[in-house]
Order: structure tokens, then C-alpha cells, then sequence
């Protein structure tokens, strides 16, 4: 009887062994019992999908030579406002990051119109001045314009463009008609933003697909060397006093190696005349386009030897820079400030030193 109890027990121990060892496999391809909830595509959530640069123009600012309202005289003044942004979106249209600045650069001459500007001068932008902007002092709130633009960059970081424009607000006085309005804000943000939220508007509108971008940068270089005081020409004739604002941009993206996933390369060219009177020769209210928006108005095809406009060049010098670190960048060979790399030579003539740094800047300041 033991003798059939042991051969049972042992038949049993070898089938539960038998079952145990063909059944382990099977739970490695099993389908999960519960429903899946999306949380498996966490980690690319955030992913930037396009790249955007928006702006805005300005001259409505400069002023006449003339006298104040106290009989005082007023010396001529041109003002170029130019404000940026650079936001990056992911696939469902939301902002993964913003990057937002203003140059508001000024040029000023005497009563005789001539020159009193540096035009040799670093030109700061708001977030190059920081507290030296001096906003903090007049804010109700008393904090700085980047400090309040860093609030309004985060209340914009998760919401689709139609969001953001539709921010609710209310007038202040008549050089604040856009202040928000939004619990999230109140505290933080008490300037303007109407024209902020514009720019952001039209980087989603005018945005390039990018891949595998995690990050954004904003980088901006001014300068108003070109800026001439009244006088006369080599022939005698009289020339009139003239302010030139150069402000050139970059928004560049970058994938998580720090290589660019895709940039965008602009410059508002601001010319702003001045007549024999010290009067602003043009139409202050008209907003004005950079190289990109004007195109084959710019002009640069005709006099140019590959016959490319300057908006052709720089996308031929953005789709080059795709893939490469600062440090490949940087690594451009040159000649006399002209790209000398055979992937260029025949669609960049441009001199690309001052583009070569913006996009540095926004490289390095990218979040």
C-alpha cells in the first residue's frame, strides 16, 4: 500500500511540476489585466514638436525735435521697440517654453542733429538691464519687467495659443489697457501685456516643425552703428540726420544632447530719417517688417552673386546648423566673416558672425 501511496505522490509532484514549468513563459507576453491609462507616454510629454519666433516693431515712440508743453525744448529721439519671443509647442499645441524680451533701443541727437548716442555701444535689451530697467521703482507691485515676465512665461507653459490670447483683463489708464486679470497674475504682473501676447500668437502661426526638441532660446544682438548724424556727403550735398536700429534674432531649439533641433534667424532692420527739421520723416504708426516678412522686397536677390534673398540665406544657415552642438557651430571655417564650408558656399554669401552669436545666446540661455 505505501508502495502505490509513493508512485500516486510522485505522479502528482511531477505534473505540478510539469504545469508550473510550461506555464512561466506564458506570463511574460500576458496583456495587462487593467485598462491602459496613457502614463506610458509620460516621458516624451512635454516633447516640443514646432518652433516659433514672434514680434513686434515699433517706432511710435520717437519723438520731433520741438519744445514740451512747458516751452522747453525737446531734442529729437528715435525709438526702435522691438519685442521677441520664442516659444516652443508640443504636439497638441501647448507651450512646453517661452522665451520672451524687448529691445527698446534709443538714438538720440542734439538740436544741431547731431549725434549723442554711443553708436559703438553694447545695446541691452529689458533682461540684459535686470534691475537697472528701473521698473521695480514705479511698480505698484515693485517687482522688475523680467521679473514679471518670468510670472507670465509660467501662467503660459501648459496652455494652447487660444488660451493665452483670450486672457481675460482690464484697462488700467490708456498706456495699460491689457493688464491681466487672472487670480494667477494679479499679484505678480501689473504692465501690459497686449502686445506680449500677440508675439506669442504669431510664433504658433509662423512655427517650423522641429524633432525631438526638449528646450528653447531666445538670443538677441542690437546695434545703431549705422545711425548718421546730419551733414553733408562727399560731394557737398546735405545729408539728414538718420537712426539705424539693427536687432537680430535667433529661437533655437535644442534636442537633449544640446544639439539644434531647428532655429530661426531674423533681423528688424530699423531705419527712421529725420527731415532738415529734425521732424520723423515716415509714418511713426506703421508697424515695420524684418528681412523674413519682406522677402524679395529686401532686395538682396539682385545684387547678390548666388542671386538668393536674405531670408533664402539664412534658412540655408539655420537647415546647416540642425544637428550640431555650440561647439560644431562655432567651428565654422570663415572667410572675411562669409561662411568657407562647402555645404555653403554656394547658397550663404551673407556675413553670418552676428547670426553665429545670437543663436550662441539662445543656445545658452535655453530652457
Amino acid at each position: 500500500m505505501k508502495r502505490i501511496l509513493s508512485i500516486v505522490l510522485m505522479i502528482v509532484l511531477s505534473i505540478s511540476l510539469l504545469v508550473a514549468c510550461t506555464s512561466e513563459p506564458a506570463t511574460e507576453t500576458e496583456e495587462p489585466t487593467t485598462p491602459d491609462t496613457g502614463e506610458g507616454t509620460e516621458t516624451t510629454s512635454g516633447t516640443i514638436t514646432k518652433l516659433g519666433l514672434g514680434h513686434i516693431v515699433s517706432i511710435a515712440k520717437s519723438k520731433d525735435k520741438g519744445t514740451d508743453a512747458n516751452g522747453n525744448p525737446v531734442n529729437p529721439l528715435a525709438q526702435a521697440d522691438v519685442m521677441i519671443a520664442a516659444v516652443g509647442f508640443d504636439a497638441d499645441g501647448k507651450v512646453v517654453s517661452v522665451y520672451i524680451d524687448s529691445a527698446q533701443t534709443k538714438v538720440a541727437f542734439d538740436e544741431n542733429m547731431q549725434l549723442t548716442s554711443d553708436v559703438n555701444a553694447e545695446v541691452p535689451t529689458k533682461r540684459d538691464l535686470g534691475t537697472d530697467y528701473g521698473m521695480g521703482k514705479v511698480s505698484p507691485i515693485g517687482k522688475e519687467w523680467f521679473e514679471q515676465m518670468d510670472a507670465l512665461q509660467e501662467w503660459m507653459v501648459g496652455k494652447t495659443v487660444e488660451e493665452i490670447v483670450s486672457m481675460e483683463t482690464t484697462k488700467r489708464d490708456d498706456e495699460h489697457p491689457t493688464v491681466p486679470n487672472v487670480p494667477e497674475l494679479t499679484s505678480s504682473v501689473t504692465m501690459d501685456v497686449g502686445e506680449y501676447l500677440k508675439i506669442v500668437e504669431e510664433a504658433w502661426n509662423n512655427a517650423i516643425d522641429v524633432t525631438g526638441a526638449e528646450k528653447v532660446g531666445l538670443g538677441v544682438k542690437t546695434s545703431i552703428a549705422k545711425s548718421v548724424s546730419a551733414g553733408t556727403d562727399a560731394n557737398g550735398n546735405p545729408v539728414n540726420a538718420q537712426a539705424q536700429v539693427d536687432t537680430i534674432i535667433s529661437a533655437t531649439a535644442l534636442d537633449a544632447d544640446g544639439k539644434v533641433a531647428g532655429t530661426i534667424i531674423d533681423t528688424a532692420q530699423v531705419v527712421i530719417p529725420f527731415d532738415a527739421d529734425g521732424k520723423v520723416a515716415i509714418d511713426k504708426t506703421v508697424e515695420l517688417k524684418t528681412k523674413n516678412e519682406l522677402k524679395e522686397d529686401y532686395g538682396m536677390g539682385k545684387v547678390s552673386p548666388i542671386k538668393k534673398e536674405w531670408y533664402e540665406q539664412a534658412q540655408a544657415l539655420a537647415e546647416w546648423m540642425k544637428g550640431k552642438t555650440l561647439d560644431e557651430i562655432k567651428a565654422m571655417k570663415l572667410e572675411e566673416g562669409k561662411p568657407a564650408e562647402e555645404d555653403l558656399v554656394s547658397s550663404v554669401t551673407i556675413h553670418v558672425d552676428d547670426y553665429l552669436a545670437v543663436v550662441e545666446e539662445a543656445i545658452n540661455n535655453a530652457k
